[in-house]
This record gives C-alpha cells, sequence and structure tokens, in this order.
C-alpha cells in the first residue's frame, strides 16, 4: 500500500512539473479535497479540476516557478485502501534554487483499485 500511496504521488509530481493537466486530474481520486490558506475546497470530477489546474498555470510562472521537488516523503499511517503522508515540496527556479520550500500532508486512497490523492492540506503561502 505504502509503494502504491508514493507511486501516485510521484505521478502527481511528474504530471505537475509537466503541466499535463489530463495526466495530473489522473493522479487523483474524487471527490477530491484541498486545505489551503484556512479553506476546504471540493473538486468534484476530473473536468473541474483541469480547469482549476489550467487556470494556476500563469499563477506558477508569474512565480518564476519551474519545477516542485519533493524534499522527503513519510507515510505516518498505512491501512489496505488509505496511506496518509507527510511531505517536505520545495518549488524551484529554473536554476534550481528553491523559493519556496513547505510542509504538506495528503491522503491516497485507492477507490475502485485506483490509487490516487484524495486530500491534500498544505502550509504554502
Amino acid at each position: 500500500m505504502r509503494e502504491a500511496a508514493v507511486a501516485a504521488m510521484q505521478g502527481f509530481i511528474d504530471a505537475f512539473n509537466a503541466q499535463n493537466h489530463e495526466a495530473l486530474a489522473d493522479t487523483l481520486n474524487y471527490p477530491h479535497i484541498r486545505l489551503a490558506n484556512g479553506a476546504f475546497t471540493e473538486i468534484p470530477t476530473r473536468e473541474a479540476f483541469i480547469e482549476r489546474s489550467r487556470a494556476g498555470k500563469a499563477r506558477l510562472e508569474a512565480e518564476g516557478w519551474a519545477r516542485t521537488t519533493v524534499g522527503k516523503v513519510l507515510a505516518v499511517h498505512v491501512g489496505q485502501d488509505k496511506v496518509h503522508l507527510a511531505l517536505t515540496n520545495e518549488r524551484r527556479h529554473a536554476d534550481g534554487t528553491v523559493y519556496k520550500r513547505f510542509e504538506t500532508f495528503w491522503i491516497a486512497t485507492c477507490v475502485h483499485g485506483h490509487w490516487g490523492i484524495q486530500f491534500r492540506s498544505s502550509y504554502l503561502r
């Protein structure tokens, strides 16, 4: 289970870095929940996620983002159909320098045989 959850997380990071919104949406389970800046956001469908992901691309470009790396990942709890992951993510400029480092907590779930990220909570500001 841990390996499947980490693979889902890595698939998310890889698709995010490629800005492949469709592939990124496929790394999730729905409804997808995000907790950021003190607010819960429910993204009900793959299509809704793709729309939100595309809309965020300009913001990433404006901050000079080139890629995100995972500094560490720890499986905090592991069950048959759910894994809690604690991560440290790093946003990097094209030259590789880290300009934002933040802690984040993800829950990977197995729904109908598909391991995907279903919940993300981050301290990104």
